[in-house]
Formats: C-alpha cells, sequence, structure tokens
C-alpha cells in the first residue's frame, strides 16, 4: 500500500512595499519544497504561476493588484530578431558549461560587480558569499549553473567568466532562476544572449518553454521580457499566446524607452531571491 499524498501547506507574508509599482504594496503566497516529489511539486506549481527561491515555491498574492503576470517563451517557434541575432553573434564564441549547482568565489564575484552597477540599491547587495552559496546549493529539485567564459588562449585552462545563471530543469521547460553578467564587459548584449542560449538549449533537450518569471506591464526593468517571440502570459484561463499586435507596441515602447538594466532578476520582490528566504 503505497503512503498518501500529502497536499503542501500554504501560508500569505505580510504586506511590504512593491519594488516595481509606486505606492503599491505586494505579498505573496510560498510553500516548502522538500521531500522525494520537490521536482514534480515545482513542475506542478510553475505551471500555475509560482518561482522558486531555495526550498521555497511562491507567487504574487498581492490585494487589489494581479500586474505581476507570469511569462514564458515558446522555445521551439522562436524566431531570433535582428538585434537578438547580432547578439547571438556577438558572445557566440563563449564558452558555456553546465555545472552542479555549486557557488564558486568567481561566481560571487560576478555577481557583486553585476549587482553594484546594476542594482546599487538592492537588498542583494548585502549577501556575503555564505548567502550567495545557499541561494545555489539549497534546491530541492534538478537545478544547475550555467557558466558563460570566454574562450582561453590555450583552449585548455578556463577562460574569464562573464555571466552565470542558475536554472531549473522542469518536465517541461527551463527556468531562469536568476541570471548575472560582467556590466563592464565591452561585449554586446550578454543579458540577452543568455536567455536566447537558454531558449537555444531547451529546443536541444525537447523541452518546450523557457520560463522568466514575472513581467509586469508599465515597470520598466521588467520590459525586456516581452522582445522573446513568441511569448505566453498566464491568465485565469491558463497558458495563453501574447497577441501579436499587443506584443509590437510593448517592444515599441521598450525600444522608445530603454532602460539600463538588462538580464533576468531584481534586486528584491517577486523575481528576487532574497523576499521568501530572508523575510
Amino acid at each position: 500500500m503505497t503512503a498518501p499524498v500529502r497536499f503542501p501547506r500554504f501560508f500569505v507574508t505580510s504586506p511590504a512595499p512593491c519594488p516595481y509599482l509606486p505606492g503599491r504594496s505586494e505579498r505573496k503566497v510560498f510553500t516548502e519544497l522538500k521531500g522525494p516529489h520537490a521536482d514534480s511539486l515545482n513542475d506542478a506549481l510553475s505551471r500555475i504561476g509560482f518561482r522558486r527561491s531555495q526550498t521555497v515555491a511562491y507567487r504574487p498574492s498581492c490585494i487589489d493588484c494581479s500586474a505581476c503576470i507570469s511569462v514564458r517563451v515558446v522555445a521551439s517557434e522562436f524566431a531570433a530578431s535582428s538585434s537578438q541575432k547580432r547578439a547571438l553573434k556577438a558572445n557566440d564564441d563563449l564558452v558555456v558549461t553546465v555545472c552542479r549547482p555549486w557557488s564558486t568565489s568567481e561566481q560571487f564575484e560576478l555577481l557583486q560587480a553585476y549587482l553594484a552597477e546594476r542594482h546599487p540599491e538592492g537588498g542583494m547587495t548585502a549577501m556575503d558569499e555564505i548567502d550567495y552559496a545557499d541561494m545555489v546549493e539549497h534546491t530541492p529539485v534538478t537545478s544547475y549553473v550555467v557558466e558563460y567564459r570566454e574562450p582561453s588562449e590555450d583552449g585548455v585552462t578556463p577562460g574569464r567568466l562573464v555571466g552565470a545563471c542558475l536554472t531549473d530543469r522542469q518536465c517541461d521547460g527551463l527556468s531562469m532562476i536568476y541570471s548575472f553578467y560582467d556590466p563592464q564587459s565591452p561585449r554586446k548584449g550578454l543579458g540577452n544572449f543568455i536567455i536566447l542560449d537558454h531558449i537555444r538549449r531547451s529546443v536541444e533537450m525537447g523541452l518546450g518553454y523557457v520560463y522568466l518569471g514575472y513581467w509586469v506591464e508599465g515597470s520598466a526593468r521588467m520590459q525586456y521580457k516581452v522582445r522573446y517571440r513568441p511569448l505566453e502570459k498566464l491568465g485565469r484561463a491558463g497558458w495563453e499566446r501574447m497577441a501579436p499586435e499587443d506584443q509590437d507596441r510593448l517592444i515599441a515602447d521598450a525600444v522608445a524607452n530603454p532602460r539600463k538594466e538588462e538580464g533576468l532578476g531584481t534586486t528584491m520582490g517577486k523575481d528576487g531571491m532574497t523576499a521568501i528566504s530572508r523575510d
């Protein structure tokens, strides 16, 4: 006789200032990921809009606001734009390695440089190397760190690390938990390239999607996500394709109002790595 499946217990955080929309507050519903069925639970929850932070799965549960929308790229149908093709060409010489979820000092130093320039006032800047190790290594699901290195002169020793992404493998896609890169690199489009590489990698693995986390219309830091076509968003009736004309409008707005940041993750809040584990 098999043991009954225990339904997870869910909890709700206290309201806190929203990091995306001024004057609003946010709260999250979350549950713990643990045990032999953590992967399947994480898969199921991701399909209804949850994200993972260490051993916790969470999603927005804000009062009187539903601006945060889960989005994913349909990898098998992805068609790169002209600027995305340029990013691929400019960075296709990078040596990409899938590593076990084990933190290194080199990764942490790169993260510090990224946060200092891209998110200097964010909560993640207070992370020390132990905090970073917790972020990477405390995972109950199938995860890895994808490293992006410049080619070395001898082709044997590892080249300089210029980007990295903490990634979960799910049954239907890759979930990009947090990515960061060298903000001083002369290379163009490093943040874009990391996403594009995950799309390409997902296709090679026979997976359907790349999960990009939450998109908030009206938040400048989130608009880069609409540049990847085709994009699906999670609504009350489930996942649905974003209408081409809507995506055209959003891309035009993003081009007209470029932001400094590029890449996944935020310094705090729904896509950040600190909100659940340190509250």
